[in-house]
């Protein structure tokens, strides 16, 4: 029983910092990385689908991409979603080729996106507190339920905080590791 909340609780919590890492690299830094496109939706036929699956998306130098989609039609759905996407991100439309050129960041984008990976951070922080809640009404439950003894509980609760206070330092140096990516000239 208790072993299989600490394995569930450690599993979340990876969980979390895993979707933290995957919604970091939506992050632009200075050079082109097609995870910056690939989660933009485009209108394909009436539903919406990502774009890495309507179109080929490559880095064609260190400050450009270039998107190739499977369908003359489609040139203009993926503009269109690339325009309505909070990159700040203007496509050159060149027959079926789009290219994307990314303006070097300049000091105060990069301060705000690094506040925008602190606030990713802290969502995650209090994703994996609330993880270890959860652990800990069902640690109480048991006892409750007269399943476990006090001691059982207390060494539960304090391997709990362990686990949590890992996940924490891991959140810490992933955010630390891409507020020194940003910041990088």
């Amino acid at each position: 029983m208790l072993n299989d909340i600490k394995k569930d609780t450690q599993a979340r919590m990876a969980k979390s910092i895993d979707a933290l890492r995957h919604t970091l690299t939506k992050v632009r830094t200075g050079r082109a990385s097609p995870s910056l496109v690939e989660h933009l939706k485009v209108n394909y036929y009436g539903s919406d689908m990502p774009l890495s699956q309507v179109a080929s998306v490559a880095v064609a130098d260190a400050r450009s991409l270039t998107i190739t989609p499977w369908e003359k039609q489609m040139v203009a759905a993926v503009e269109k979603a690339i325009y309505a996407s909070d990159l700040g991100l203007t496509p050159n439309t060149a027959g079926t080729v789009i290219r994307i050129n990314l303006p070097p960041l300049t000091e105060e984008r990069r301060k705000e996106l690094s506040k925008h990976v602190h606030g990713e951070g802290e969502d995650t922080k209090v994703a994996i507190r609330n993880i270890r809640r959860d652990a800990n009404q069902q640690i109480k439950e048991l006892l409750k339920e007269k399943k476990i003894t006090e001691d059982e509980e207390r060494r539960s609760e304090d391997e709990i905080q362990k686990l949590t206070d890992k996940a924490i330092k891991d959140v810490d140096e992933v955010v630390k590791a891409k507020e020194q990516e940003l910041m990088a000239v």
